[in-house]
């Protein structure tokens, strides 16, 4: 099973990330040793300072209005590795060790496993 690993940030780190005017920023989560983009959802400062405190991926989300720990009841967890902030702190982006079948609820490793213009699968499967 991974470990669990806090990543360090300095208050003036943490001031560079810039939320919306709903407090959210956009995370994008990636495979650390793939680099495959496994999923986005947003972070609010609660979420973030979760997450690096944790080493485990937590997320706002909108339609619930709760925070949410990927993984806790499918039990397909996240453990990050490292986590960036772009060049203007507006996007997020999380290297993860994904455990279990995938990051997507459809139960795709991916979230992003429908392409255009090669029609509309009836079951999700990952892109290798």
């Amino acid at each position: 099973m991974p470990s669990t690993t806090p990543i360090p940030a300095t208050p003036e780190q943490l001031l560079q990330v810039r939320y919306n005017d709903d407090g959210l920023v956009p995370a994008i989560v990636q495979e650390h040793q793939s680099g495959q983009v496994l999923m986005m959802a947003w972070m609010d400062e609660e979420a973030l300072r979760r997450t690096l405190d944790s080493g485990r991926s937590w997320f706002w989300s909108r339609s619930r209005n709760e925070y949410w720990c990927k993984g806790e009841t499918s039990g397909d967890r996240q453990f990050i590795r490292h986590v960036y902030y772009d060049c203007d702190g507006d996007t997020l982006l999380l290297a993860v060790e994904q455990e279990g079948r995938g990051a997507c609820h459809t139960g795709s490793f991916s979230c992003f496993y429908r392409e255009f213009g090669k029609g509309d699968p009836t079951s999700p499967e990952s892109p290798q």
